[in-house]
């Protein structure tokens, strides 16, 4: 079993313990299950820089990266940057998140957030809504076409956008539907951990226009940024190069500033 594998299986078995513990109905009736949404899309779309910035404190590849920091403090200095989103990791075992920095983040901001989570289940888009999410992500790794379809559609059903996460050819061509909003290219291998932003550069032509196109993992210099938007990327999601650092807000003010110039 690879670690993703891992991580599907614990996140199967979570997903029914919290079915178990919290009804459907508490998650409906919570205070933020009905506050309007904000489309990532439509922001990316409009924006010259399209950074997305992560609030993350680990991962199983790199253990601790910031267990410091406060998630308000993250996100409210990330606002200042100007940056176009941002996405909460909200897996506790495997990456120390919970659906309580979604929460924080949400009363501290208003940009539109992003639950960064492995989601298999229509019960997680009820969380996410309840928790002030803005924007779901789906991993075509970890579903077939049947459940991306299922899961993409409720997610609309609920005003949420959808980024949809490929790694390669294969999971890109059982992927696009109309009820994405954006396709995001993993340039991390899932199974090996290497990074190459090559791999957005290869699937970027076979990405439809009507979806904003997202590059993600091991974008950390500007000069990556600027090589991709020549691929037609608008989307840039940006995790440990900011949150590595002791003030990841003010790295993001930086990192902007040197983009914009």
């Amino acid at each position: 079993m690879n670690i993703l594998d891992k991580i599907v299986a614990d996140k199967y078995k979570e997903v029914a313990l919290k079915k178990n513990i919290i009804p459907v109905t508490q998650l409906e009736n919570s205070a933020l299950f009905d506050r309007p949404t904000t489309s990532l899309a439509n922001t990316l779309r409009n924006s010259n820089t399209g950074i997305i910035a992560e609030h993350k404190r680990r991962s199983p590849s790199k253990a601790v990266i910031n267990q410091n920091v406060s998630v308000q403090d993250v996100a409210q200095g990330y606002q200042t940057a100007g940056v176009c989103g941002m996405s909460v990791l909200t897996d506790g075992k495997y990456f120390g998140g919970s659906l309580d920095d979604l929460l924080l983040a949400r009363s501290s901001v208003n940009l539109p957030l992003l639950r960064k989570e492995f989601i298999i289940d229509e019960y997680q888009l009820l969380e996410a809504k309840a928790h002030g999410a803005d924007v779901i992500l789906l991993i075509a790794a970890v579903l077939d076409k049947a459940q991306i379809k299922q899961l993409s559609e409720f997610a609309k059903s609920l005003s949420l956008d959808v980024l949809l996460e490929v790694h390669n050819q294969e999971e890109l061509e059982k992927s696009i539907m109309p009820s994405l909003d954006m396709l995001g290219v993993n340039n991390r291998n899932l199974k090996t951990f290497e990074v190459s932003t090559d791999v957005s550069k290869t699937l970027s032509s076979q990405i439809p226009d009507e979806f904003v196109k997202v590059s993600e993992s091991g974008i950390s210099t500007v000069e990556a940024i600027k090589d991709l938007q020549q691929y037609g990327y608008e989307g840039f999601l940006i995790g440990e190069n900011f949150m590595k650092t002791e003030n990841p807000g003010d790295s993001a003010i930086d990192f902007i500033k040197q983009l914009a110039s």
